[in-house]
């Protein structure tokens, strides 16, 4: 069986891009280790008013200082986490709020509470959540941290309607090894576009957007309810339970498991199609202009 391994050992030195380059190895050893590399990606797009923006914000930054999550962060291998946080609307919109900062404490946890209400709130048009994920992956790659997982937390008040289909986006993040988190906000405020509602919300993030090991949707019933749904879902990214204990299901927001399953031919984890933001904004334009 040596030879074996001595063939296979001969063979990755002569072949280039068999092993990592000195350069990557050493890019990899640098960064610093910690139990959750998570980064919060915020809608702000025209559904989405000032005031909702706000209350958006303020959650998190809330929610970021609450104790069960500081004894989340701590109670990992490393007790430490990285966080960061930019919002996004189209395809092109996604402002940096929070570069990739640690959190270990509550004095950490209240710094960077600080900061996200710091940063003007700017809002954008359409909603490009496939922008948002695409959007995501250089800044995990950049990331100097190096997390036992790494978590893109997705919260939106819509589906897709701009940019790449979500699915195909949500594909590739998955193939990075990066998990998808969805917080679909159930809103029954007037769109301020005059947008028609999809009021399954809940069911497209499940079906179209989150994705890999252990993710699942919190959903916030409403943007005043929306720092309680924000509270429980960090603890469950940052705990990483495998399971939802019973006593989240009996009060505040539901939690849903991503449960994996075969599909037969065919049939689609969505079954509006994971276009139906995509088909509401072309038959929404088409009556405006015929009008």
């Amino acid at each position: 069986m040596q030879w074996r391994w001595l063939a296979v050992l001969t063979l990755a030195l002569l072949v280039p891009g068999l092993l990592p380059s000195p350069s990557v190895a050493q890019a990899t050893r640098d960064r610093r280790p910690v139990d959750l590399e998570l980064l919060l990606a915020i809608d702000i797009s025209g559904s989405v008013d000032p005031d909702e923006a706000k209350l958006q914000r303020e959650g998190y930054a809330k929610a970021l200082v609450d104790p069960q999550v500081v004894k989340a962060i701590r109670g990992g291998i490393h007790g430490r986490i990285a966080i960061a946080y930019f919002e996004w609307a189209d395809n092109f919109t996604n402002n940096s709020v929070l570069d990739w900062t640690e959190i270990s404490d509550l004095a950490s946890a209240r710094a960077v509470s600080a900061k996200l209400l710091d940063v003007p709130i700017r809002i954008g048009r359409r909603t490009s959540i496939s922008g948002a994920i695409l959007a995501a992956l250089p800044r995990f790659a950049e990331s100097p941290y190096q997390g036992l997982r790494r978590v893109l937390d997705i919260s939106g008040d819509g589906p897709n309607n701009a940019g790449d289909p979500v699915d195909l986006a949500r594909d590739r993040a998955l193939a990075a090894g990066i998990v998808i988190n969805g917080l679909p906000i159930i809103n029954d405020r007037p769109n301020p576009w005059g947008m028609p509602v999809l009021e399954d919300l809940d069911r497209y993030y499940e079906g179209c957007v989150i994705g890999g090991p252990g993710s699942f949707v919190v959903v916030a019933e409403s943007f005043d309810t929306f720092h309680e749904a924000v509270r429980r879902k960090l603890v469950l990214e940052i705990a990483s339970a495998p399971i939802v204990p019973r006593q989240w299901h009996q009060a505040g927001p539901p939690v849903r498991l991503n449960q994996p399953f075969r599909l037969a031919q065919g049939e689609q984890r969505y079954p509006k199609g994971c276009d139906v933001g995509e088909r509401q904004s072309q038959e929404f334009w088409r009556r405006r202009f015929d009008q």
